[in-house]
């Protein structure tokens, strides 16, 4: 399968362009919140907006993030019907997300905005790994572990899901190696036992 070059780098280049919006500084700008990148763990992502800037900023950082990986992939999914296509879109908005040129290619950790790329090619995966991330921050109230557990799952949910399909394969697995890459120091600190669990002010 031949895809045009023109459109490879116009889906990455339109998908980045979005996934670079960093949703948690504009949220607390706007709300006039201490910058996310400033206190608490420095990554401009929900969790942290959560914590240091109450449960409305967290939800409108999370709603951000998931929406600037969700909608470029959709509408390039949608418009031009290519796997691959649509996979580079979401490799593009996931890196975007984690390496912003908005932000001095500073970004976050990438759990929501890697979510909703996925919701926006492959909603089955997307959903089920919400699913899982629910359930392991419910019960065990740490968010870090619930996105690394959702990485290490997904390459596996894809084999069986997307059988046959080589390049959502690959997409899926570069997407959570990075995943859990950005998490190391997460992981140490789980490790541990310093790991801050999920919460935040009223």
């Amino acid at each position: 399968m031949t895809v045009d070059l023109g459109l490879l780098l116009a889906a990455f280049g339109v998908s980045y362009f979005m996934g670079s919006i960093s949703t948690a500084i504009l949220v607390c700008k706007f709300m006039k919140l201490p910058d996310p990148r400033k206190v608490g763990s420095g990554n401009p992502g929900a969790t942290n907006v959560l914590r240091h800037g109450g449960k409305k900023a967290g939800l409108y950082t999370l709603i951000g993030d998931l929406l600037k990986g969700f909608i470029p992939v959709l509408a390039i999914h949608i418009g031009l019907h290519d796997p691959i296509l649509s996979s580079v879109a979401c490799m593009g908005a996931f890196l975007g997300h984690l390496y912003p040129v908005f932000f001095k290619f500073k970004g976050g950790k990438g759990v929501a905005t890697g979510i909703g790329a996925i919701l926006g090619f492959l909603p089955l995966l997307g959903a089920i790994l919400i699913g899982i991330w629910l359930f392991m921050a419910f019960v065990f109230r740490y968010s870090s572990l619930a996105a690394v557990t959702a990485a290490i799952l997904a390459p596996i949910l894809t084999y069986f899901l997307y059988p046959g399909i080589a390049v959502y394969l690959i997409t899926i697995s570069m997407l959570s190696a990075l995943l859990i890459c950005r998490h190391r120091s997460n992981i140490r600190n789980l490790a541990a036992g310093k790991e801050d669990k999920i919460a935040s002010k009223e």
